[in-house]
């Protein structure tokens, strides 16, 4: 029985664990929160991304290891991975660290971006300002995600603003891109190099937060986004589930960010895919042969943020609906759970969303 490693204990990690175990994974789990939520399902090292300790502790028990967050240090991957293999590579990881390096690896594989440039200084924002033009947004370069670690400036104005609270870490600013809709595309590829994708992801968010994704099987642009996947699995030569977010406008594809690691956006797998992104990731790292990506009918999925519904039974009596809870204290902007919708056709699909976006806790509307 193989034992699977995974730096962080969160839902994802969570949901990895629960896909492994009618394969007769074990799994054991690094994080710093006492109350990590995947600690339901396997073993918790309670404890920093960087204990050194606690990174050998992971890695005697695992026989592979993976992670569920950008979040971890260089140089606990390279550590673990003098004793295990790790997947996906600490190449991949460094580089979807930082939204700099990211954008020019996309760049490099003729992957289209928005315009952007690096910001270190208020003087280097205000070139970076004047080249680019406005509306843009400024990130920075490392540990921002769900909308934290960004501002957007609409006018001059916002630019002191945005300085004053950002400035002081490495930064990138970022033209404003009037989509027409945001897509992503999760793939995975396996040791021996076997590549799968999933139908395109059509994806909303708020407040910087993915709100809903739904699965768009034939989707036009699907060939494209799987052109620009497979540049980066071959790139890393890459082993696992690779997610690459795009926004579509003006019939073209620009890449905002990769996640090197299973994805909000890839959640519907669970109940609307032959098998899921969690499962296909596990495949993957062990050397098991994937799993067909094909789609179970027509599926979406929302996400229940800050708040679980009142009523469970009301969000289960709603056709095809199946609720996901990952078992974490209730907190502003925070991702509690999410509800997988499947149906037979496009227009009960429908139907049955507008009845749980009547369900679903405030922060979700």
């Amino acid at each position: 029985m193989s034992t699977v490693g995974i730096v962080g204990g969160g839902q994802l990690a969570r949901m990895l664990a629960l896909s492994g175990l009618p394969l007769g994974l074990r799994f054991v789990f690094l994080d710093p929160a006492a109350d990590a939520c995947a600690a339901a399902v396997g073993q918790h090292l309670h404890g920093r991304f960087d204990d050194q300790e606690l990174l050998e502790r992971l890695a005697d028990a695992s026989d592979v290891i993976t992670y569920e967050t950008e979040n971890v240090p260089a140089s606990s991957v390279a550590l673990l991975a003098q004793r295990r293999p790790v997947y996906p590579g600490s190449l991949a990881l460094g580089t979807a660290r930082d939204r700099l390096h990211e954008k020019t690896l996309f760049g490099e594989l003729g992957i289209p971006t928005p315009p952007y440039a690096a910001v270190d200084t208020r003087e280097d924002l205000d070139a970076a300002v004047a080249q680019i033009g406005l509306p843009a947004v400024l990130k920075t370069r490392t540990l921002g995600y769900d909308g934290k670690g960004q501002a957007v400036l609409r006018q001059a104005e916002d630019v002191a603003a945005a300085w004053q609270r950002l400035g002081g870490v490495p930064l990138i600013l970022e033209g404003f891109v009037s989509f027409q809709r945001e897509v992503s595309i999760v793939s995975v590829r396996g040791r021996d190099g076997a590549m799968a994708f999933y139908p395109l992801s059509e994806n909303v968010h708020r407040g910087g937060i993915l709100h809903s994704s739904h699965c768009r099987e034939a989707d036009p642009s699907t060939a494209l986004a799987r052109d620009y996947a497979t540049r980066l699995l071959t790139h890393f030569d890459y082993v696992g589930v690779l997610a690459l977010e795009l926004f579509e406008a003006d019939g073209q594809l620009l890449a905002n960010e990769m996640a090197p690691r299973v994805h909000n956006s890839g959640h519907w797998t669970i109940e609307g895919a032959q098998t899921s992104q969690f499962e296909n990731h596990l495949r993957a790292i062990l050397g098991l042969p994937l799993g067909s990506t094909d789609p179970l009918g027509c599926t979406a999925m929302l996400n229940l943020i800050g708040e679980l519904p009142a009523s469970s039974n009301a969000v289960l009596a709603v056709p095809g609906a199946h609720l996901h809870v990952y078992d974490k204290a209730p907190a502003p902007g925070r991702k509690l759970g999410h509800v997988t919708l499947r149906s037979r056709d496009p227009e009960s699909l429908d139907g049955g969303l507008r009845q749980l976006e009547g369900l679903i806790a405030p922060d979700g509307r």
